[in-house]
């Protein structure tokens, strides 16, 4: 099990820009996915990462303020951010997702993440 706290995420309505007929990652997404590699980088995600393994993650997000959020707006922006720093090969793999809404962290916000290997066996039905 690998557990990580990450800073507050950019929604889904934000991470996103249409730039004519093109949907691109928005300034704001591109900064976030590149400080989450830098912080992959600091800690060995690629070598010490889950590569394809099935996973599961449960996030506990704490945000910055009392304002009401839609907690499956943050998914986007951090799953692919993980997945492009390299700690998994991609958001595909993960099998048991859970965000559970925390306590107020005024100012800044933040996630905690707890990501582990899962038997696929241990979910198929039969």
């Amino acid at each position: 099990m690998m557990r990580i706290k990450l800073p507050w995420p950019p929604t889904v309505n934000t991470y996103w820009r249409r730039v004519g007929s093109r949907t691109l990652i928005s300034k704001k997404g591109r900064a976030y996915r590149k400080h989450i590699q830098t912080i992959g980088l600091a800690d060995h995600w690629r070598t010490t990462g889950f590569g394809d393994a099935r996973l599961a993650i449960r996030i506990l997000a704490c945000a910055p303020d009392r304002r009401a959020r839609d907690l499956d707006n943050l998914l986007k922006s951090l799953l692919d951010s993980l997945s492009h720093a390299g700690l998994f090969d991609d958001d595909a793999q993960i099998d048991d997702l859970r965000i559970i809404r925390g306590p107020v962290s005024p100012g800044q916000g933040y996630l905690e993440i707890e990501i582990e290997r899962i038997d696929q066996q241990e979910h198929t039905h039969g």
